[in-house]
């Protein structure tokens, strides 16, 4: 039971401490950002002209990234073996 207990508070806390997702890319990672016709706001990370990762902040809804899990600089259907591709920021202080 304390073991739970301990187990809990942690996954508490490693909640609290969690980053942007802007903040874990390379240093060198350069934005560019784009406003489409339905006022989505796309922004691109590119690192060595490879795309990292999409930034996506919708006109009307929460705001969710998309990453090139493979390294190939695409995102495509190959990039959404293993799991998801499309992550939402759930919290944040």
């Amino acid at each position: 039971m304390r073991s739970a207990l301990i187990a809990g508070l942690l996954l508490a806390l490693s909640a609290c401490t969690t980053v942007p997702p802007e903040d874990m890319l390379a240093r060198n990672a350069t934005p560019a950002t784009r406003t489409e016709s339905n006022g989505d706001v796309i922004t691109e990370y590119r690192n060595g002209g490879r795309l990292v990762m999409v930034k996506v902040v919708p006109l009307r809804g929460p705001t969710y990234y998309i990453y090139d899990r493979n390294g190939d600089g695409i995102v495509d259907e190959r990039d959404s073996r293993g799991g998801p591709m499309t992550y939402y920021k759930l919290f944040s202080w």
